[in-house]
């Protein structure tokens, strides 16, 4: 199924240039989905170093890798504050939805532009939870989803507004910001918008704070209720605002 997120993250490193032979991070890797995206791009003379501080997260990545014959991933337990990795300093560090949980994303930005070549980019791809849509809609159901979501990462300490914070990071963190760019990411009554595979990887962090009830989530049939809503309502949603910003490291430094 066609996931237009990805699609932002795709058309953003070819705009930012990450390509052939490049040396890049991915910072906050997860299950690496966008570190199977870098390895590819980068082909067998490049190499990507995958960084989660997580080692199930790792694990996932590590066999989403192999089940596709990549061979130029290295996988490193860790986080922004790298050490000297192999090789030298790279050419990119890139990261999605990873600044939006740090404490201190200006701290993290700047460690990780250490271990980054001069002039080379620094990439984020972030989601914005501020409110955004049409008032005239009344789509309830998206609207406690949402609200379910939102009530989640305030309850985790991130930054429901790191879209708008990604140039004031980047400028503070004393990189040379080159380009800011904002999608919103929309659902009509026609579209197919997977919600439910999302919501059930997640979905124990929801619970387990009191936001909603496994009843209330009844994530077997979400994606069909909320398909229904859009249908009956011919309402077309932005469900989240999408940023993206790159930036160079100083060569003047």
């Amino acid at each position: 199924m066609r996931n237009p997120v990805d699609e932002m993250t795709r058309r953003w490193l070819d705009e930012a240039g990450v390509g052939a032979g490049m040396r890049v991070i991915d910072m906050g890797c997860g299950p690496g989905v966008v570190t199977v995206e870098l390895a590819q791009r980068v082909g067998p003379n490049g190499r990507v170093f995958a960084v989660d501080r997580s080692p199930p997260m790792l694990a996932m990545a590590r066999e989403r890798c192999r089940s596709l014959g990549l061979t130029n991933v290295e996988l490193v337990e860790g986080t922004f504050e790298l050490p000297e990795l192999p090789g030298g300093p790279v050419d990119a560090a890139v990261g999605r939805r990873v600044l939006m949980y740090q404490p201190n994303p200006v701290e993290c930005v700047q460690s990780l532009a250490r271990v980054v070549r001069p002039g080379g980019l620094v990439w984020f791809h972030e989601h914005d939870g501020s409110p955004v849509g049409d008032p005239e809609a009344s789509v309830p159901l998206h609207d406690r989803v949402r609200g379910w979501l939102h009530a989640m990462l305030l309850h985790e300490g991130a930054s429901v507004r790191m879209g708008y914070e990604l140039f004031g990071v980047l400028r503070a963190a004393g990189l040379v910001v080159e380009e800011v760019r904002a999608e919103a990411n929309l659902v009509t009554p026609e579209s197919e918008h997977p919600i439910a595979p999302m919501i059930r990887q997640i979905q124990q962090r929801i619970i387990e704070p009191g936001i909603a009830t496994a009843e209330e989530i009844d994530v077997d049939t979400l994606d069909a209720r909320l398909a229904r809503e859009r249908r009956e309502t011919g309402a077309t949603i932005v469900w989240d605002l999408v940023f993206c910003a790159w930036a160079r490291t100083r060569t003047d430094a």
